[in-house]
């Protein structure tokens, strides 16, 4: 990694980095498993849930490869990531809001949207 960031900080860079894979990772598994509570006949906001939770789940994982990466990614790409996860985040939080069984859900993606944000702001 190309940071003078990572290099002044590097035991809170990295925990900070392990808490928003950690969250991304708790993220993705509520995602997927809000979506595999998918009902086929529970209609057209059903079929949303379900989209927006696979949606978020896949960006969450990608987010932690991201995040697994040793040094092949500059800081600038992995900026790019997260406000890309920050924002499928919390628009499906937004979606799971709506519904009183997906509280879960759309707390962990809150809870990784923040994460983040807080990674971001240890970035160079």
């Amino acid at each position: 990694m190309t940071s003078t960031t990572s290099q002044k900080q590097p035991v809170q860079f990295l925990e900070d980095r392990f808490a928003c894979a950690q969250a991304c990772t708790e993220c993705a598994r509520a995602c997927a498993l809000r979506a595999s509570l998918w009902d086929p006949d529970g209609g057209e906001e059903q079929e949303v849930l379900r989209r927006r939770g696979i949606l978020c789940a896949e960006v969450c994982d990608a987010a932690c490869h991201v995040l697994a990466e040793q040094n092949q990614l500059d800081e600038t790409a992995i900026r790019v990531q997260l406000e890309w996860t920050r924002a499928v985040c919390l628009e499906c939080a937004h979606v799971f809001d709506r519904h009183s069984d997906a509280e879960k859900a759309a707390q962990a993606c809150r809870d990784c949207a923040r994460a983040c944000t807080d990674f971001m702001g240890t970035l160079g």
